[in-house]
């Protein structure tokens, strides 16, 4: 519960800090923020990027064959539809321009601090500010925080592989690519085979002499239909109103497989799933064996699992292996060395470049919370609260204890839409929720505990078949779907519509308000606490 305010003279507050509101990250949902933020009338507050330019993982990634694996027009934001994209699924240039293109439209650069990486972020209530500390020293200030890093927190950079610091050939990472290292010719693994793989390996296959795709589990993965964006849709797409009536209505048909998957008895749920997978993993089983020449390749290539335990994929991925220089390797690897790679059969297969798609730290599993990075009032720190009672947040964004902060990205938030969508709704929830603040002079907001623990009980409730589909009956497959606790923490249960009325609607008592003493006692009177006194919650 958050502590009872103590009666003070409901005076203006007055303290100082560097920013109003401090955004962390300028990929897809600090410009969502910064935007709201604006468009709310707030111009005092700072977008804090680690890198030197907007734009996120399209920034940072710039690997061979980058682009969306959804259309486009469910891949941008609502109030900057860009009708002029040149392919169905863009290329991440191409979309990296876009982020860019929004950025400077809606007048954020002013409001960029690019080089700053924020490794702690410390509430102060003596001051009702946090303290953000970057990892050259650095020190800001701000009133409010709204956390924006993203879904893919950090690329894993050790892949667990025993060696990998022997190896004496070109080591590429898709986070982080040498686009000067020329790999025409040269002998090229790639391990992994996730999303990344899937667009690496077929534009790299026409170019190299050699490459072998190290898998440790089969990918979903259908044809891609990436086809140039004719004139004639470009003129359709600038009408007004078609790519929101088209964006929407595809949100409605996701929103209500979503919601009829988690709303359905599990007495229906379970055999109907089961069913479903068996289907869908015979039919792909035929497909592949229709499309792979190799038996022995179609049938390694063939998954176990059902189509959506892991991310499903879209790319031309399977029919490279029907190129003669082009192997599946499945046998496991025992270690990297100087040379290339060892697998258990005792074959050391050596390569001039290798390839670690090997994915990133994601915002649903509790180790990407790293301890005393997040620390809130009383001491509460979100690590800790992660690992201990697993990851929750009201609305997925905001949490008891860490005042006038709220994520993006948090527990329970993908809603089967694009990622800008929903980044958006999470953004109109932090802006309003500032806005109030602001309104009533508060200096201090919380969400109640009451509320935030009503809230969890009913979305863990609702993700009984989420629990199911991804624990028990595809339990066996690695999927960051499932986080590390066995929790299907990534998927909100309830549907597109339904979450962003949450985000935009909630009840504005929903959160206790208070208002820094403007002549707080001295620590040693106060116990350490700044006096704050309520305002109203109506």
């Amino acid at each position: 519960m958050v502590a009872a305010p103590k009666p003070v003279a409901a005076e203006p507050y007055s303290a100082s800090f560097d920013h109003e509101v401090v955004v962390i990250g300028a990929g897809p949902g600090g410009i969502a923020a910064g935007v709201k933020l604006r468009k709310a009338g707030v111009e005092d507050f700072a977008i804090l990027e680690r890198a030197d330019e907007v734009g996120g993982s399209w920034h940072e990634n710039r690997y061979p064959g980058l682009s969306v694996d959804v259309p486009a027009l469910t891949y941008q934001y609502s109030f900057a539809r860009n009708p002029n994209w040149t392919r169905f699924f863009p290329r991440g240039p191409e979309v990296k321009a876009y982020h860019v293109d929004v950025a400077k439209r809606f007048g954020l650069y002013p409001h960029l601090r690019f080089g700053i990486n924020i490794v702690r972020q410390e509430w102060d209530e003596q001051r009702h500010v946090w303290r953000l500390h970057a990892a050259d020293g650095t020190l800001i200030t701000a009133r409010f925080v709204i956390s924006a890093v993203g879904a893919f927190v950090n690329p894993k950079d050790d892949p667990g592989i025993p060696g990998l610091a022997s190896y004496t050939g070109k080591l590429q990472r898709p986070s982080d690519w040498d686009d000067e290292y020329d790999y025409a010719n040269k002998r090229v693994a790639v391990i992994g085979t996730g999303a990344s793989s899937v667009q690496i390996v077929p534009s790299l296959a026409p170019h190299v002499a050699e490459l072998a795709v190290f898998q440790r589990t089969p990918v979903w993965s259908v044809p891609k239909p990436d086809v140039a964006v004719p004139e004639s849709v470009k003129a359709i797409l600038r009408v007004p109103g078609v790519q929101a009536g088209i964006n929407n209505a595809v949100l409605i048909v996701v929103d209500i497989g979503l919601r009829a998957g988690v709303s359905a008895p599990m007495w229906l749920v379970r055999p109907t799933l089961r069913t479903v997978d068996a289907v869908a993993i015979a039919a792909y089983r035929r497909y592949l064996r229709w499309v792979v020449k190799d038996p022995a390749t179609a049938a390694a290539l063939a998954p176990d699992y059902g189509p959506i335990a892991k991310r499903p994929t879209m790319s031309n991925y399977t029919f490279t292996f029907n190129r003669d220089n082009v192997r599946l390797v499945t046998e496991p690897i025992t270690r990297i060395t100087a040379d290339g790679i060892e697998t258990a059969d005792g074959v050391e297969h050596r390569f001039d470049m290798i390839v670690l798609a090997t994915g990133y730290e994601v915002f649903s599993d509790p180790e990407s919370y790293k301890p005393g990075a997040i620390v809130g009032r009383d001491g509460f720190d979100l690590s800790t609260f992660f690992a201990e009672q697993g990851l929750q947040a009201y609305q997925s964004v905001a949490l008891p204890k860490l005042p006038n902060w709220w994520m993006l990205v948090g527990p329970y938030s993908w809603t089967g839409s694009g990622w800008h969508a929903f980044v958006e709704m999470t953004a109109d929830h932090a802006v309003r929720a500032i806005t109030e603040a602001r309104r009533r002079n508060a200096s201090v907001l919380e969400v109640r505990q009451s509320v935030h623990d009503a809230y969890h009980r009913r979305i863990h409730r609702k993700a009984a078949a989420l629990r199911f589909y991804l624990t028990e009956l595809n339990g066996h497959v690695p999927s960051y779907y499932r986080n590390s606790q066995g929790d299907t923490t990534y998927v909100r249960p309830s549907g597109f519509f339904a979450a962003r009325r949450g985000n935009r609607k909630f009840p504005l008592g929903d959160y206790v308000y208070g208002v820094l003493d403007a002549t707080p006692a001295a620590p040693a009177e106060s116990n350490g606490k700044a006096a704050v006194t309520a305002t109203s919650t109506a």
